[in-house]
């Protein structure tokens, strides 16, 4: 049934019956994902009461998600490439329904970690392939409004999702903001299977002139090699270390702060075996160079690097902000779901109509003074929500805080990303677009994990409104203090990444 749409010799045109369906499908598709990345952060206090979870619970409940998503996401779009991006698209659409279903009949926290982790897998396969869907199968003159289209409507989506989380949890249950994916999927399914073309990136590749659709396999892990040809690469080994040594960074940092019993012996355990599983993989890298899932040549450029740290700390900050807010102004303030989802509002709202103006700007005069600017702006709504107490205000306590700190991140998104892709070398757009993508990922995984350990926040303390607002001041801080490194970065280190491309090619 995967292959009952023959493979596609034409480039797909916007306007067409089948442009249209393909972008639909595209852009519901990766909707579900960003929708559960956004929607579960209001269902935490729901979800600890619901299955008795401690706060570890609630930590791998959005760790365990973002961890696979993360780890896989490159592989995800290699198995694309190679095996056909439409059909490794709708066994990512069918894994991340079933591990949905899953998550919505949880009866205990260690279900519903579990399901998570299978439902980020699922992610990892349908999200590049979404993009890789539509950059391989649209005409040139189209791929460009098709894709700021996918941008678009999937901003809204992470924009409606606490929202319509948040009415579903209050009027229904938390388990809805799970179920709510399966007549989504059966919808991604039909369109696809209607109007998505199959292809591969040797298929890609050999159109004349097709050079953007060898960047999306690069995203992939796909390679020039020496005699300029594409092939499709990947690198199992490497992506396993990679995720075995994030995976046991992030169980040792969240072990930490349980009291007594075996934590005190798999926490050291769990992170000495991340530490080394890290070290193997970069080890690994540098002895494949360019055939490796992550090139060391691309780090040959220090303006990459620097501003992969700074995606790191900067996302850290937001997911610690995100994880701690929703809990804090459901036990503390006292705030439904719904009101919570709305709290949240302003920020993504300024991130959607925002960011391509930002990106403007930034192209017009250099990415260092949004990126240093950005996080000082956002670290000052950081500040000002450390005052939210029971019963806090809404416009006076919570919304100047949220949009202080959304505008700052608006200043940030598409500079940052710009940049990035702009600091490294054409043929490798694809992998670094998706290193970074992964390390944003990465970022929110350690935050989450390491937060509640620095605040003091364990155990059932969550529900207790005296110790969760104590906590929440301080994890405030801390993500304030991260925002102020990036822009420190930023400040110091960043540069035009074109005057960098010219030192590093010399």
């Amino acid at each position: 049934m995967l292959d009952s749409v023959p493979q596609s010799s034409m480039p797909i045109r916007i306007a067409s019956p089948a442009g249209r369906g393909l972008l639909f499908a595209a852009v519901l598709a990766s909707g579900m994902v960003f929708l559960d990345a956004t929607v579960v952060n209001v269902a935490l206090p729901h979800i600890g009461r619901g299955l008795d979870a401690e706060v570890s619970g609630l930590q791998w409940t959005i760790d365990g998600y973002l961890l696979t998503l993360a780890a896989f996401v490159l592989l995800g779009g290699a198995l694309g490439d190679r095996y056909g991006r439409r059909r490794v698209f709708l066994i990512g659409v069918f894994c991340f329904t079933a591990a949905s279903v899953l998550c919505g009949l949880a009866q205990n926290i260690e279900w519903l970690i579990a399901a998570r982790f299978l439902q980020g897998v699922g992610g990892a396969l349908l999200t590049p392939g979404s993009l890789s869907l539509i950059q391989a199968s649209f005409h040139p003159a189209d791929r460009g409004k098709a894709i700021g289209a996918w941008s678009g409507f999937s901003g809204v989506s992470t924009a409606l999702g606490p929202l319509l989380g948040g009415w579903l949890i209050d009027a229904l249950s938390w388990r809805w903001i799970f179920f709510i994916n399966v007549p989504l999927a059966v919808v991604v399914v039909l369109a696809a299977l209607r109007w998505a073309p199959e292809s591969r990136a040797a298929d890609t590749a050999s159109r004349a002139g097709d050079t953007a659709s060898r960047a999306t396999a690069g995203a992939g892990g796909a390679m020039v090699g020496a005699g300029g040809r594409a092939g499709p690469r990947f690198d199992v080994t490497g992506a396993a270390l990679g995720a075995v040594g994030l995976a046991g960074i992030t169980f040792a940092l969240i072990e930490a702060s349980q009291r007594g019993g075996a934590s005190e012996v798999m926490a050291p355990v769990a992170g000495g075996v991340g530490l080394l599983a890290a070290v193997a993989f970069v080890l690994l890298e540098r002895r494949k160079g360019n055939a490796a899932m992550l090139p060391p040549r691309l780090f040959r450029r220090r303006l990459f690097a620097v501003l992969n740290i700074y995606t790191v700390v900067v996302w850290a900050s937001l997911n610690g902000f995100s994880f701690f807010l929703s809990v804090q102004l459901q036990n503390v303030a006292g705030y439904s779901a719904l009101k919570t989802g709305l709290a949240n509002l302003p920020m993504t709202v300024l991130l959607l109509v925002g960011s391509p103006r930002a990106g403007a700007l930034a192209a017009r005069i250099g990415p260092r003074l949004p990126l240093t600017v950005g996080p000082v702006i956002a670290t000052g709504g950081l500040l000002l929500l450390r005052g939210i107490g029971p019963h806090a205000n809404f416009w006076t306590d919570v919304v100047p805080g949220v949009f202080l700190f959304g505008l700052g991140l608006t200043m940030v998104v598409a500079p940052l990303t710009a940049s990035v892709l702009a600091a490294a070398e054409d043929r490798f757009a694809g992998v670094a677009s998706g290193f970074n993508n992964a390390a944003s990922r990465a970022g929110g995984v350690l935050a989450i994990a390491a937060l509640p350990l620095l605040v003091g926040l364990s155990g059932a303390a969550y529900r207790m409104p005296t110790e969760l607002a104590q906590a929440f001041r301080a994890a405030m801080l801390w993500c304030a203090g991260l925002m102020v490194c990036g822009a420190l970065l930023a400040l110091f280190l960043i540069r035009q990444p074109d005057r960098e491309r010219r030192e590093a090619d010399d």
